[in-house]
């Protein structure tokens, strides 16, 4: 291995191994694709391996390059952090745009409260949700995302994740439903089922848990519509005789907006966790985990579970977030 080499090729090395493409690493690190072709000579030369070889149409890491990833990706946070300004002053000059991922109720529910506390901190930086999605996994390692919320079944290995919260489902109907005097029956989940529904359309080769629990009962649902987003299952509701069952912090969080009543399944569901994912070069960002923080702050706070629209427009006056 050669005796020294600089910052710069591990960040292409990082960028090799994130792409195994050198062209795309290059439009990544904002060189030209020959520039890229001799950096990647020059890193098999200081490691002394081919780092990545073709196989077929594609390139394929090595085993030595696979065990350098993890440690290289840590070593480039570690110094991203060093560039970053001290907490104390810093945070009032951040001018950046973070750009968060999300299900749509969590922009709807959260977004301005969100936006009231980045202006007391991060009066310079800006907030941007994305429409949540699972087809685009190497959002967050290349960098287009700041942060991913969501339910997921298969992450990337390298990301950080932690657990937002463990919330469940309830029914939501327009005010007035005849469901609402049928649950206070024996005949409670029969009614239920036998309900018009709408619902949120499932990740490829996904099942609703509400159908798998109602199936494990013998039951069936009549689903008649279905949408892209929680919110846009609740708008259906409050407008129709459809039953939605949806999380429980998106349903009181538009309830009240929505002329909604909202009301426990009469049936036990297996629902997923809600999960915070950032990629490691963001671990020691004060600005990154403020937002973080934040965000996790704003999802535990007890005044968002239930909210009425009065409740709501006081806490605007008084600046309550």
């Amino acid at each position: 291995m050669a005796n020294t080499y600089d910052l710069n090729l591990l960040a292409a090395l990082d960028a090799l191994l994130a792409t195994c493409s050198v062209t795309e690493a290059a439009a990544r690190m904002h060189l030209s694709t020959p520039a890229m072709s001799h950096t990647l000579a020059r890193i098999r030369e200081t490691f002394g391996d081919p780092i990545l070889v073709r196989a077929g149409r594609k390139l394929v890491p090595t085993p030595r390059a696979m065990a350098l990833a993890g440690p290289i990706r840590t070593l480039l946070a570690q110094a991203h952090a060093l560039r970053v300004p001290a907490e104390a002053e810093g945070l009032a000059a951040v001018r950046r745009r973070f750009v968060v991922r999300a299900p749509e109720g969590i922009a709807v529910v959260f977004g301005a409260s969100l936006s009231r506390a980045l202006e007391r901190e991060m009066p310079l930086a800006s907030l941007q949700f994305l429409p949540e999605t699972h087809a685009d996994p190497g959002a967050l390692r290349d960098g287009r995302i700041d942060l991913d919320l969501g339910s997921f079944r298969t992450m990337d290995p390298e990301a950080e994740t932690h657990v937002l919260s463990k919330q469940s489902l309830v029914g939501a109907v327009r005010s007035g439903h005849p469901l609402l005097n049928a649950l206070e029956t024996p005949a409670a989940l029969e009614r239920f089922a036998e309900a018009r529904h709408v619902g949120v359309t499932p990740r490829p080769g996904d099942g609703s848990p509400v159908d798998i629990a109602l199936a494990a009962l013998g039951l069936q649902r009549q689903m008649v519509l279905l949408v892209p987003s929680t919110f846009s299952a609740l708008v259906a509701a409050s407008r129709t005789d459809l039953v939605a069952s949806v999380s429980e912090r998106t349903a009181h969080g538009m309830a009240a907006s929505l002329g909604l009543a909202i009301f426990e399944l009469p049936f036990t569901v297996q629902w997923e966790p809600m999960r915070m994912v950032w990629h490691p070069r963001h671990r020691a960002d004060p600005a990154h985990r403020w937002l973080r923080e934040c965000i996790q702050k704003q999802l535990d706070d007890p005044h968002w579970i239930r909210p009425s629209v009065e409740h709501l427009a006081e806490g605007t006056r008084k600046g309550v977030t």
